[in-house]
């Protein structure tokens, strides 16, 4: 896994900080997922000849196209 990839501090909508720790647990390990797969994708993409430019932009447009699907 990518140690250097650390959490971002989670925190709610109003900005404060999640305290709950189980909330805390499942947040932390999707990140970790997160972080192991986009390794795991970058070293393929590299392998198969991809720009290591290109793959992370594709990564980052990735993430950006993640909505909130519980919006009101």
């Amino acid at each position: 896994m990518a140690d250097t990839a650390i959490h971002p501090p989670w925190r709610d909508a109003s900005g404060a900080p999640i305290s709950c720790e189980e909330k805390l647990k499942v947040l932390n390990e999707n990140w970790a997922e997160i972080v192991q797969l986009c390794q795991d994708a970058m070293e393929d993409a590299v392998l198969m000849g991809c720009s290591e430019d290109v793959a992370r932009d594709a990564f980052i447009a990735a993430a950006t196209a993640a909505r909130n699907p519980y919006k009101r």
